[in-house]
């Protein structure tokens, strides 16, 4: 009978610790903030051997951020709550399993320094296009009423002779005929000669009816 209660006690002392080995224990939660992408998580993990469901509730201060239920396992069961964190941000997570686990995790969780989200990139301002109102340039510059524009056709000088007549032409008369004989002599220098040879006679008789008369009027 000794030997038949001692067994018994050691089996039960066996099955206490074993019982107390797979317990549910705070120690086997933990938390974290992290970034996925630009989005800030928080991540809780449960390590729980003996898979006790728990219900996990994430606070910042007074502000409740989410709660969810996690069955953990000895690899460890993660779960994660959205939270667009700040930096150095202090977060308080409790954690309830059945009537063995009713406490937060400790420390509380504080953010990182540095947030998801960075700065976006300035947008480079765009170059303003004309307006409709506003008629563009024209490439090729219009001449001014005030300038007259230049011909295209160059007009030729005085000295340049007109096609088709001879270099050295001579202008003819208004009559359009000429007086010139074959040796270069005028038609009319006859006529002339005859005319200035009976000038010559009358003044010659004019010259000699004068005299006389002088000499008459003197002789008395």
């Amino acid at each position: 009978m000794r030997i038949l209660g001692v067994a018994s006690a050691s089996a039960a002392l066996a099955l206490g610790v074993a019982g107390n080995a797979f317990a549910c224990n705070i120690s086997e939660f933990s938390a974290v903030a992290k970034c996925d992408g630009e989005k800030g998580v928080i991540s809780v993990t449960d390590k729980d051997p003996s898979g006790t469901p728990a219900t996990v509730t994430v606070f910042l201060g007074d502000k409740l951020i989410g709660t969810q239920d996690v069955v953990g396992s000895r690899e460890g069961v993660t779960i994660d709550f959205s939270e667009d964190w700040a930096p150095n941000a202090t977060y308080r997570v409790h954690v309830k399993a059945g009537k063995q686990v009713d406490e937060d995790i400790k420390p509380d969780l504080t953010t990182p320094g540095e947030a998801c989200t960075t700065e976006p990139t300035p947008t480079p301002t765009p170059t303003p296009t004309p307006s409709a109102s506003q008629p563009e340039e024209s490439a090729t510059p219009t001449p001014s009423a005030s300038e007259p524009e230049e011909s295209t056709t160059p007009t030729p000088s005085a000295s340049e002779s007109t096609p088709g007549a001879p270099a050295n032409s001579v202008p003819t008369p208004a009559g359009g005929s000429s007086n010139l004989a074959e040796t270069g002599a005028s038609s009319t220098t006859g006529v002339i000669a005859g005319i200035a040879a009976a000038l010559v006679v009358v003044g010659g008789g004019a010259v000699f009816f004068g005299l006389r008369r002088r000499g008459a009027s003197s002789s008395d």
